[in-house]
């Protein structure tokens, strides 16, 4: 063989070994995400007869470099040692990596065996997949047996029946582990194999599996079991998840730790649909009422996010009388982040209570929440109108809100204002354009003389959507003249506003429009003692050429009026001025040409 290539052949691997030797954790972490192309220069054979060894043996090394290892093994790495009938090479190195002390490291090594486990042939799984689970599962520490809970679902509707008891058995004793955060992973993962099981295997092995994790004397194991508990129930016939899991369902309910009721809260719909509809009304309605009264705030938050999906499956009846009353005491909640979860979720039950029992029970509401000391809460009512108005219309709803909407649009806060502006055109919209003169025309024209410099800006951008709402014409009557006006304010604000609107709404307009008000008063503010106004009058004569510039009348109107006005401002004395004046008109020239 030429010694020269066999020095090329060796070169990458040993640039690698250097690299990862390195003292400098940045070159090592180079260097592992570098391997994809050194595997590809050494070719399949060699990248799997010495790159993958190489890989297992250089495990003591930075959790960093160490994370993005068990990353990169995880991409599709199979392509590059010769395709998947070789994948199993890699769960060397992984089956390394999972029993590591640092957690990512952990979690990133069994997502990737997870993901080669899809490619990988029965076979394979039995041959090579199986043994590293028993392995990990069998670790003197707790870290193997923890990483080896997540790979037993993924791989077990691809093994026979004899190996499906071996594993059904093998997860068993982890769930019965003595080390607590072995059970959690058991309880974490439980879900993902129970989904997997025939029936007669959830009754028989799931079911004692569930059981011993749900009455666990930890915590932050019993909380991860609520999602056991809905994959079991959807298993499961009603009654038999009468007869075999309702026990469980009242202690998950009613624990003692906050922690589990929340999780049981927070999942409350999902079990409430699997459940069936007889154990919904006997037993899910007490239980949810007393979770919207827990002692906890957390409790009550998440409970509050599931009032609408669980009223779905309530009658209207049912409703108005159960849980209605629980969402008036909760819009007095002492606590600031329930109020907020109910605002966002209350106009969810308007679909389902109809017209009359909305405006009868849930506007009062509504207007409660509206005059709420906290932003957050005020927010979530207006962003959910929609819904509200979906279902009573715009005149009650007009009528009991409106006076509120106007009232936080003048909040202290600046954020409720733009919040509020940002709602204008969806109001518009169901207003309609007589309506909204009436009420909101002059509120929005306001905000153009705003303190805050968002407001106004958002206030532009909210006549450029109204415009686009009600049409050329409207705007022609009700903004174009209110803007041209602020114009001739002595405050420079007001003026250096008009300006900015008019960049904003122009491309909205004709150029009819353009060519009369608009542009006479940026000649007019060309002039301006403030060279801010002046620049963002070059600035906006940019916008009206490109705008325009598509049309034999716009470029005619360009030449005519605009490019005079740069042209003088591109002798400004301020720089600035002179700047985007000289930009302006490069961009009106190029049009013309």
């Amino acid at each position: 063989m030429d010694p020269g290539s066999s020095l090329d052949d060796i070169a990458p691997i040993a640039v690698l070994m250097d690299e990862l030797r390195s003292e400098d954790v940045q070159l090592r972490l180079n260097a592992i995400h570098r391997i994809s192309t050194i595997a590809l220069a050494l070719g399949p054979e060699r990248a799997r007869d010495e790159l993958i060894p190489f890989l297992q043996d250089s495990i003591d090394d930075e959790d960093e470099v160490l994370l993005a290892l068990a990353e990169e093994l995880g991409r599709n790495f199979e392509e590059y040692i010769g395709g998947a009938q070789f994948a199993h090479v890699l769960l060397g190195p992984l089956e390394n990596l999972s029993a590591m002390e640092e957690t990512l490291v952990r979690d990133k090594a069994t997502e990737s065996i997870t993901k080669i486990s899809t490619i990988l042939s029965q076979a394979q799984v039995e041959q090579f997949y199986i043994p590293l689970v028993q392995r990990l599962a069998h670790g003197e520490w707790f870290t193997s047996r923890t990483s080896s809970c997540a790979l037993y679902g993924p791989v077990y509707d691809k093994v026979g029946p004899a190996v499906q008891d071996d594993l059904r058995r093998a997860f068993a004793a982890l769930a019965a582990d003595d080390t607590p955060m072995v059970r959690r992973a058991a309880a974490k993962w439980l879900a993902s194999l129970v989904k997997k099981c025939a029936k007669q295997h959830v009754l028989s092995d799931g079911l004692a599996m569930y059981r011993k994790l749900q009455a666990d004397d930890q915590d932050s194991v019993r909380l991860l079991t609520v999602e056991d508990l809905i994959a079991i129930a959807a298993q499961l016939s009603p009654p038999e998840v009468k007869t075999q899991l309702l026990k469980q369902i009242r202690q998950t309910m009613t624990d003692k730790s906050w922690r589990v009721r929340y999780m049981a809260a927070s999942h409350f719909n999902e079990l409430a649909e699997v459940v069936g509809q007889e154990l919904v009304r006997e037993e899910l309605i007490g239980h949810f009422i007393q979770l919207l009264k827990d002692n906890e705030a957390e409790v009550r938050t998440a409970a509050a996010g599931q009032i609408p999906g669980f009223s779905k499956l309530l009658e209207k009846e049912v409703v108005l009388a159960h849980i209605i009353p629980c969402v008036r005491d909760l819009c007095q909640d002492v606590s600031q982040h329930v109020r907020a979860a109910l605002a966002s979720q209350i106009s969810g039950l308007a679909p389902l209570l109809g017209k009359d029992a909305t405006i009868e029970h849930l506007l009062p509401l509504f207007l409660h929440l509206l005059k709420d000391e906290f932003p957050e809460v005020r927010l979530n009512i207006i962003s959910k109108l929609e819904l509200v108005n979906s279902v009573i219309g715009i005149e009650p709803l007009s009528e009991s809100l409106l006076p509120a909407i106007v009232e936080l649009a003048e909040d202290r806060s600046w954020r409720v204002r733009q919040a509020i502006i940002e709602y204008i055109p969806l109001l518009a919209e169901q207003l309609g354009k007589a309506f909204f003169d009436e009420s909101l025309g002059n509120l929005c024209m306001s905000w153009l003389g705003d303190n805050v410099y968002s407001i106004r800006e958002a206030a532009a951008i909210n006549l450029k959507k109204l415009t686009e709402v009600f049409g050329v014409e409207w705007a022609k009557e009700q903004i174009v003249p209110k803007v041209v006006g602020m114009g001739q304010h002595p405050n420079y604000l007001f003026r250096m506003t008009t300006v900015q609107a008019i960049m904003t709404i122009a491309p909205s307009l004709t150029i009819e429009i353009v060519r009369g008000d608009i542009l006479d008063m940026l000649v007019q503010l060309a002039g301006d003692p403030i060279p801010n106004i002046r620049f963002n009058v070059a600035k906006a004569l940019e916008t009206v050429a490109t705008s325009f510039g598509d049309t034999a009348d716009g470029r005619q109107l360009i030449q005519q009026k605009v490019v005079p006005v740069l042209e003088a401002l591109k002798n400004d004395q301020d720089a600035d001025v002179r700047f985007f004046a000289i930009r302006a008109a490069q961009k009106a020239h190029a049009l013309e040409a």
